[in-house]
């Protein structure tokens, strides 16, 4: 199996972990506005940890890690509305 591939693997995971997160926040007293912020903000970490637990990380960089991760982040909001939207008659 290619190695990059799981590289590419571990963005999901976070995606998948920032999505269940939302999905918790949603259910707080916390305003829906804010997820979409706290998504991203969750996801830096998140990243800067795969950076460093997982071999095939795709980032050369903390740096880069962090935005990976916070792109993943917000890719869970989206994934949220595409859900939403197909769900809207």
């Amino acid at each position: 199996m290619d190695l990059e591939i799981l590289g590419i693997a571990s963005v999901g995971v976070i995606t998948a972990l920032i999505y269940v997160l939302a999905e918790v926040l949603k259910n707080t007293k916390i305003d829906n506005k804010w997820i979409p912020s706290l998504c991203g903000a969750f996801g830096i970490p998140l990243g800067a940890v795969g950076y460093f637990v997982m071999a095939d990380f795709p980032a050369s960089d903390v740096l880069s890690a962090c935005a990976v991760g916070a792109a993943s982040g917000l890719a869970a909001t989206g994934i949220n509305q595409i859900i939403k939207q197909l769900k809207r008659e």
